[in-house]
């Protein structure tokens, strides 16, 4: 037997009270023996029996009373026969809904949602008790705790309903273990009901160890039900994401050139009709599509070279209509401000011609500094930093860090001497043989820092001649490769920031990247990246950002949204926000059944609808019979000491001699 309130098992002393005061009462009385003791005793040996006995079942009662309540309010739980004779149905149901914009996929052969779906099994499961357990709904996009009265009315709940947000499976069952344990719940059970993305379930997480030690350590029993559907579109399929907006001051007409990826389930050729508009434009494009992804670039013309503004792309109708929009925003340029650390005054100098290249365009400013003279750099000010230089340590390397979780822009070159810095390592220099180099084979061609051009021309990484380089190893995603398999250049995220890392120097004996033809457009795209977190008009993901939190206000364009659920454009004050689908959502890869079951390591999990296993190992909260236990032993006490009915005498008759009685 386990408690749920074990402190208060200290206050199973108290039960001794009645004997103690029981002793205290008769050292208050002394026995004096007189004359007529003996006979009097005699009398009534019979009826002093009967007394003590009286009294010591009293004295026991009234302790077996206290034990009782003291019992009852440590909230014992019973596992094994007992358990199972005493509670068969759990205490509370908490029941977790993913929300995430994939499970507003239509179910096969249907109109309805695979959230919706959910949501109305649930809802029939939970009617089987209803007169016996509590429902709490926990969703996986605000992972706030909803009381559900009645689990009819499940389905139609706010905070069930269908959101645009990704879903963290761990940190929702976490939010649930923490509401658990602040609540003191008894048995309960988790019906956790998911399309088993796996983006959302993220199986390699080490969070998934913590949760369930967390879940198994619980003193009361919890058992996982799962509802999956993980059924994969039966029709042809297709999404949109918006990658990037660039403004093009200097064409005549200003424009914004909005760039997209289109995702197709089926690479056959095809042409799609889309529709992309702002504030009061319209236009329609039809697109030749080959091969699940296509790129595409649309120039919009805007009024002024300072114009702010908004639009959406839409695709057609499809399974899921949530992945068919998407919404973008423009505002005026900016000052972008580019940092170059460096201890060589040539690479200085060349790299900021890289970050800031048109004397007139004063929209753009690099600075050059030594690194022994980077304690006092406010960061935060630059949209880039160029890292030429030994990796840095201690309080400078704690500084970027804070830089990159702010959302900055960090490009570290290789300095000759190895090194790591945010799990990227550089290691010792190599030299090629004479007359050689090492060519570049492989990048990324469709997005990112050596993306084609806007006229699809590949950047000419494949003429660079790399004579001297230092192999990186560690946590980054290479970006490009050399013909030997080693990276060139890799990327890492780090919070809302990004790291690129370089296995090349800019020194002449190195390679010819001072050259500028993959360095300039790259560095450029880096400054841009970097540069998002200080224009008025942004892009975010749906869920990055909570109003209430930051005491900011956010107001849909398009009318009743709310900015933490909902896809769409936002204002506040001066600020507009486009807010999307997260690009995790558009992954189709899930996670096997067996896979997920194993993900709970030693928590019981058992599909819903599967036959109940184990009933034996149910636990069961027992304080109702302690405390049904204590009133009765309160109720015979009360009859014992009850007085005892006086007894009436014999009537006397009277017979006077010579008359009448």
């Amino acid at each position: 037997m386990t408690f749920l309130e074990p402190l208060l098992l200290w206050g199973l002393p108290l039960a001794l009270l009645p004997v103690i005061i029981h002793l205290f009462n008769r050292l208050r009385h002394r026995s004096i023996d007189w004359g007529a003791m003996m006979f009097l005793l005699s009398a009534t040996r019979k009826s002093t029996r009967y007394a003590r006995l009286r009294q010591w079942l009293i004295l026991l009662l009234r302790v077996l009373a206290l034990v009782g309540l003291v019992l009852a309010v440590a909230r014992p739980l019973a596992g094994g026969w007992l358990g199972w004779m005493f509670q068969a149905a759990p205490d509370v149901i908490v029941i977790v809904l993913d929300r995430s914009a994939s499970m507003e996929a239509r179910m096969p052969g249907g109109n309805v949602s695979k959230r919706a779906e959910a949501a109305r099994v649930l809802a029939e499961a939970a009617q089987s008790y209803k007169d016996t357990s509590r429902f709490v709904l926990f969703d996986t996009a605000l992972r706030a705790a909803t009381e559900v009265g009645e689990p009819s009315a499940l389905p139609q709940l706010s905070t069930a309903g269908a959101t645009d947000t990704a879903a963290d499976i761990p940190a929702t069952l976490q939010a649930v273990v923490e509401w658990a344990q602040r609540n003191k719940v008894g048995h309960f059970e988790i019906w956790l009901a998911s399309d088993l993305q796996a983006s959302n379930w993220q199986p390699d997480s080490e969070q998934w160890k913590v949760v369930t030690a967390q879940i198994a350590a619980l003193p009361q029993t919890v058992r996982v039900r799962l509802l999956t559907f993980e059924q994969p579109p039966v029709t042809e399929s297709w999404s949109v994401q918006i990658t990037e907006v660039l403004r093009r001051p200097r064409a005549e007409p200003p424009e914004v050139e909005v760039v997209m990826m289109i995702e197709r389930n089926n690479p056959a050729p095809a042409i799609m009709p889309i529709s992309i508009g702002g504030e009061g434009t319209r236009a329609q494009v039809d697109l030749e599509l080959s091969g699940p992804s296509y790129r595409y670039r649309h120039k919009l013309p805007v009024e002024s070279a300072m114009a702010s503004g908004w639009g959406r792309v839409e695709l057609p109708a499809d399974d899921n209509p949530r992945d068919n929009v998407a919404y973008f925003v423009y505002g005026p340029p900016v000052l972008l401000r580019a940092l170059v650390v460096t201890d060589d005054p040539a690479v200085g100098r060349i790299l900021q011609l890289a970050a800031a290249p048109f004397a007139n365009d004063t929209n753009l400013v690099a600075e050059v500094v030594h690194p022994d003279r980077t304690a006092g750099v406010v960061w935060n000010d630059y949209a880039l930093v160029l890292w030429h230089a030994a990796p840095p340590g201690g309080a400078v390397a704690a500084a970027l860090h804070q830089y990159l979780e702010a959302g900055g822009a960090l490009w570290m070159f290789a300095h000759g001497q190895p090194g790591q810095f945010e799990g990227i390592a550089w290691g010792e220099a190599q030299a090629a043989e004479e007359g050689k180099s090492w060519p570049i084979t492989q990048w990324q061609r469709q997005e990112g820092l050596l993306a084609n051009t806007e006229e699809n021309l590949a950047l000419p990484l494949n003429d660079l001649e790399v004579r001297r380089r230092q192999p990186l190893g560690g946590t980054g995603i290479a970006l490009a490769s050399f013909e030997d398999r080693l990276a060139f250049l890799s990327r890492r995220v780090v919070g809302r920031g990004e790291l690129v890392a370089c296995s090349v120097g800019l020194w002449p004996e190195w390679s010819n990247l001072r050259e500028g033809w993959v360095l300039v457009p790259a560095v450029q795209r880096l400054l841009q990246t970097g540069g998002r977190r200080f224009t008025q008009a942004g892009m975010l993901s749906c869920g990055q950002i909570v109003p209430t939190g930051g005491g900011e206000i956010w107001t849909s364009v398009e009318g009743a949204k709310d900015v933490r659920l909902h896809a769409g454009v936002y204002r506040s004050g001066l600020r507009m926000v486009a807010v999307n689908r997260p690009p995790a959502e558009a992954a189709v890869e899930t996670v096997e059944p067996a896979k997920a079951r194993g993900l709970f390591g030693p928590v019981p999990v058992q599909m819903l609808g599967e036959r109940k296993q184990g009933e034996g190992r149910l636990q069961a909260e027992l304080w109702r019979m302690f405390l049904f236990a204590m009133l009765v032993f309160l109720l015979v006490e009360a009859l014992l000491i009850l007085p005892p009915k006086p007894e009436t005498a014999p009537a006397v008759r009277f017979q006077m001699k010579g008359g009448t009685p």
